[in-house]
């Protein structure tokens, strides 16, 4: 599979989950102080870039898609370290 198609099956499968099913995901694959730093980076990277306030608000969601894509990407490639 390549990444680019699992970030497109990704994708799709979180447009079929509910509020509460988003969270319980974000609780079981993101630890609470990595949550708060992307709110933080994001915050202050779109202070520093003048990004306007609604587009700022994306910005931790969208760091947050790609830790939660790399988390997959690892655990769905085979340990290298076992050849």
């Amino acid at each position: 599979m390549t990444f680019e198609k699992m970030a497109s099956d990704f994708v799709e499968a979180f447009d079929d989950l509910e509020v509460e099913q988003i969270n319980e995901v974000l609780r079981k694959n993101i630890p609470p102080e990595k949550l708060v730093f992307f709110n933080e980076y994001a915050n202050e990277f779109g202070k520093t870039a003048n990004i306007d306030d609604e587009a700022r608000k994306s910005l931790a969601n969208l760091m947050i898609v790609g830790y939660l894509l790399r988390v997959l990407e690892d655990r769905l490639l085979p340990d290298q370290s076992l050849n």
